[in-house]
């Protein structure tokens, strides 16, 4: 019996999945140009509480181990909620390697003194993470999670906003990748 039991464990941990295969992807598994679509949910708004988003992403390596990206988003949730108004939001970033599987986003500052949001990537499994802490001048708090996870059919993407450590917005979408 301890030997059956001696096979099973050691199946386990060959799993895919599992612990042991489970070491983290490199950002140039990110590289390239990624399009879908997502659905976002907000708390805070009355009228557009559930709106659909088209959503394009770009992840080029840099020089250093650093990388760039840039993503733009139509979104929908102004105007008449039967016919919404478009609006194109692009965000670039550039990241530089601060340590093994994590970039601190050029430009960063003292976020206390500072308008523009601090920022930082990290990898973990086949995820990539970016969050931004920005802290407003009364003292509040808010942080935006972006989490693109690689999967066996493209990428799918988490997005979560935080203010004061309460949720107002989550999207949840899917892309595949459309260029190298």
């Amino acid at each position: 019996m301890p030997r059956v039991l001696l096979r099973l464990s050691f199946l386990l941990l060959l799993w895919p999945g599992s612990a042991a295969m489970a070491a983290d992807v490199g950002i140039v598994a990110f590289q390239g140009v990624w399009r879908g679509s997502a659905v976002s949910e907000s708390e805070i708004s009355a009228n557009f509480q559930l709106t659909s988003r088209d959503i394009d992403v770009t992840v080029r390596t840099a020089a250093a181990g650093g990388f760039s990206i840039v993503w733009n988003t139509v979104q929908r949730k102004k105007g008449d909620p039967n016919n919404p108004q478009e609006k194109l939001k692009t965000t670039s970033m550039q990241f530089a390697l601060v340590r093994p599987g994590v970039w601190g986003a050029k430009g960063n500052g003292d976020p206390l003194n500072g308008a523009a949001p601090f920022a930082w990537a990290y990898i973990k499994d086949r995820a990539l993470y970016i969050v931004s802490l920005r802290i407003y001048a009364d003292g509040r708090h808010e942080t935006q999670t972006y989490r693109r996870e690689l999967t066996g059919l493209g990428m799918t993407l988490e997005f979560v906003r935080k203010v004061e450590g309460e949720e107002v917005r989550r999207a949840r979408g899917r892309l595949v990748k459309a260029a190298k």
